[in-house]
């Protein structure tokens, strides 16, 4: 019967991985958005630990110059480390600059000079960088927390200790993995218009959202640049409806202010408690892996250590009635 129930679920797990891949495909191949080469992520996970561990010590040296004369506490440390291989966030920025190019049966990380357009090598190298960090950031967030952390340890510690990304040796590169992608780089004000999506993004719950629109929008929909998206009015408008307008001129600015009152506050709310989230997860976190830790290094009492440690008592004693 258990052998069954164990079959049954490796099939639906199965099941569910196939499901998901095709998912992935039909995504990708209806949004052109691209997608990580999984295959590649174990040839470069070593070499992207390094680079990742660099990074890390340089964000928090210049989060530390920034607090300075205060101290940064380990939870702005873990903000760090969570969103260091998130492309959606700041922090991860550095693997816009980095190519993967082959050379000699091998796969290197070239950096570039310059920002590139996120794709499927950009893809890759972010599901590396996140499979090597994996839930080790409380523990990268502890060492560097210390006074005295290197770049050197942490390497030592993220990718050897933990993550074992420069442990095993590889197997050869496949002869044949497609062609290459072509590294783009960003043109004109591309990467600070993708930054600034990337600030509206991060709105607080709570705040209205906001709605951008392109140079083309504007030219081609005139009305937009006026309040509410209407179009202007015509001069050519009835008196009744200016007389109904010069009414509601009085009211307006009451509920405009109102609006904003409500709005302001519920931004104000929705950060406090999203903020207070936030930090609680993280206390609950660490709490956790610190008792998993604590837990697997206690080890059982053996029937043999229980006899040993009996032994020795009663010979003590004996020693002592001798004595």
């Amino acid at each position: 019967m258990a052998s069954c129930q164990f079959w049954m679920i490796s099939l639906l797990l199965l099941a569910g991985v196939f499901t998901l891949g095709i998912k992935e495909a039909q995504a990708e191949k209806k949004t052109g958005l691209s997608t990580a080469r999984r295959e590649d992520v174990p040839f470069i996970r070593c070499r992207v630990c390094e680079i990742l561990s660099k990074q890390l010590v340089r964000q928090v040296k210049e989060k530390r110059d920034k607090a300075a004369p205060k101290k940064i506490t380990e939870f702005d440390i873990i903000d760090i480390a969570e969103n260091i291989c998130n492309m959606k966030k700041e922090e991860s920025d550095w693997i816009l600059k980095l190519d993967i190019v082959e050379n000699k049966g091998k796969l290197e990380l070239v950096e570039q000079s310059v920002e590139g357009a996120c794709k499927r090598d950009c893809k890759t190298i972010e599901r590396a960088c996140q499979e090597v960090m994996g839930e080790h950031d409380t523990d990268v967030a502890e060492y560097l927390y210390k006074a005295g952390s290197t770049r050197a340890g942490l390497m030592k510690l993220l990718c050897r200790d933990l993550s074992k990304a420069c442990v095993a040796k590889l197997p050869p590169l496949p002869k044949y993995r497609g062609p290459e992608e072509l590294f783009t780089p960003k043109v004109g004000k591309e990467a600070e218009m993708d930054k600034l999506m990337r600030t509206l993004q991060d709105v607080p719950a709570g705040t209205p959202k906001l709605k951008v629109y392109s140079r083309e929008d504007i030219e081609n929909n005139p009305g937009i640049a006026y309040s509410g998206g209407r179009s202007p009015r015509d001069p050519d408008d009835d008196e009744d409806y200016e007389d109904d307008d010069e009414d509601m001129y009085e009211f307006k600015p009451a509920v405009r202010t109102w609006r904003d009152s409500v709005a302001k506050l519920g931004a104000k709310v929705g950060a406090q408690t999203q903020k207070v989230v936030q930090t609680s997860l993280k206390r609950v976190k660490k709490t956790t892996r610190r008792i998993k830790r604590w837990w697997s290094g206690k080890k059982p009492i053996t029937k043999f250590q229980s006899q040993s440690s009996a032994i020795q008592k009663s010979s003590s004693d004996s020693g002592s009635d001798e004595l």
